[in-house]
């Protein structure tokens, strides 16, 4: 399967797990606070949408803005970026481009890579914030968790991400993945 051919599948199958997270999101929970420090549901879904819709200019056309308008109902603008996320990933062709992001380029393939990571996780964050918590999908992990660390390493991760958290025995792939991103996983047996 070609590089970008391969990215578009993880970043469609990251799409369809946050939009399935999303499902019990309302406007009446956005005040919710998230795994995500210092955020509530509102701000976390604000952010996801945006960055689908940067995704989308990305795989579409090469570039990406400086992000998409805010403002509205964040539920309906996080479904309507990923509807257009998704359009955008049908329409690409199998063939690899570079996509600007500010002064550097990288391989379609690897942008969607990233969004797939970055769309994974906080999906999975926007499921325990609606109190609905839904697990990584084992396949989806399985791919992410060994190219997490490539994309995220100790020197990337300050102001982006948590540090890891330390688990207790052995966890399923997507356990690891999100407490490679410093989220607390629940583990079997826990409340």
């Amino acid at each position: 399967m070609a590089a970008l051919t391969r990215g578009l599948w993880l970043l469609r199958s990251a799409v369809s797990y946050a939009l399935a997270a999303a499902g019990p999101a309302s406007a009446t929970r956005l005040a919710v606070p998230t795994p995500c420090a210092g955020w509530d549901l509102g701000i976390l879904l604000d952010h996801v949408a945006d960055s689908m819709g940067v995704l989308s200019e990305a795989i579409a056309a090469g570039t990406t803005a400086s992000g998409w308008p805010a403002g509205g109902d964040p539920v309906v603008m996080l479904r309507c970026r990923a509807a257009g996320l998704l359009a955008a990933c049908a329409d690409a062709g199998p063939d690899e481009h570079l996509v600007a992001i500010g002064d550097r380029w990288l391989p379609a393939s690897m942008t969607a890579v990233a969004g797939a990571l970055e769309i994974t996780v906080h999906g999975w964050d926007i499921a325990a914030s609606c109190g609905h918590p839904r697990p990584v999908p084992p396949g989806l992990a399985a791919v992410l968790l060994p190219i997490a660390p490539l994309l995220v390493t100790p020197a990337t991760r300050r102001g982006l991400f948590a540090d890891p958290v330390r688990v207790p025995g052995r966890l399923v792939p997507g356990d690891q993945l999100v407490a490679f991103f410093g989220r607390r996983p629940r583990t079997p047996g826990a409340a």
